[in-house]
């Protein structure tokens, strides 16, 4: 019994932190503004960025990853320490290797749906990407460092946010399958990975129609730099 009140605590809290809807808070905190009302009505740092500004953006970054490693320190050591109050044996060593992986799969779940699904916001948010490198960055470094790398090199040859998010998001899964993970860690990045990308559908449909905007720029200036329709009756 002390076992799944202690998980069932962990997936609230991880939910809970995933939930926090930062980018939201600094469009209230930081402009007054609703940030679901301007650009493309995400409450990620991308639309921090090109509604507010470039240190707006910084800070949301930063705490949207952070709360993906927080989620998973509460699955790896706030669920064994309440298992071990709670119950009056301890969970042993065997059984934490065993659980463990599974505990931190959960945790990190629900620390995506809580960012893209927050219940403070009705259940709408951003799209998990900075989320999820957190994740990954606690629960496997080498993973989460990779897929950093190639949302950077992206980033900068591209200057697109949502292609070098889902070019990460791939890296990722290719990355947790190359090396020695549990299943756990696998099915996590890999349903992690494709939900990101799920997440982004709308941007691909932009992708490839030309119409998603580049870093610094937004998305009127990249229609109207789109060449303009041949009138009615002309080929």
């Amino acid at each position: 019994m002390a076992f799944w009140i202690a998980g069932a605590a962990g997936l609230m809290i991880a939910y809970l932190l995933g939930s926090i809807p930062t980018g939201y808070l600094a469009g209230k905190l930081l402009g007054g503004i609703d940030i679901r009302e301007h650009g493309s009505r995400s409450t990620g740092a991308t639309n921090v960025l090109r509604t507010l500004g470039k240190w707006p953006a910084l800070m949301v970054l930063v705490i949207d990853v952070l709360k993906g490693v927080a989620a998973i320190f509460v699955a790896r050591w706030f669920c064994p320490w309440l298992t071990a109050e709670l119950s009056s044996t301890p969970p042993s060593a065997p059984d934490l290797q065993v659980w463990g992986p599974w505990a931190v799969c959960l945790a990190g779940i629900a620390a995506l749906l809580g960012h893209a699904r927050s219940i403070w916001l009705n259940f709408n948010g951003g799209k998990s990407a900075a989320t999820g490198l957190g994740v990954l960055l606690a629960m496997s470094w080498p993973v989460g460092l990779g897929a950093a790398v190639v949302f950077g090199i992206a980033l900068a040859l591209a200057r697109i946010v949502s292609l070098s998010s889902m070019l990460a998001a791939v890296t990722a899964i290719i990355l947790v399958c190359g090396f020695a993970h549990p299943w756990p860690y696998r099915l996590l990045v890999i349903a992690g990975g494709l939900y990101v990308i799920l997440r982004h559908r709308a941007n691909i449909q932009r992708l490839l129609a030309g119409t998603e905007p580049r870093l610094g720029q937004s998305r009127a200036e990249t229609h109207a730099a789109e060449p303009a329709s041949s009138p009615p009756g002309r080929a």
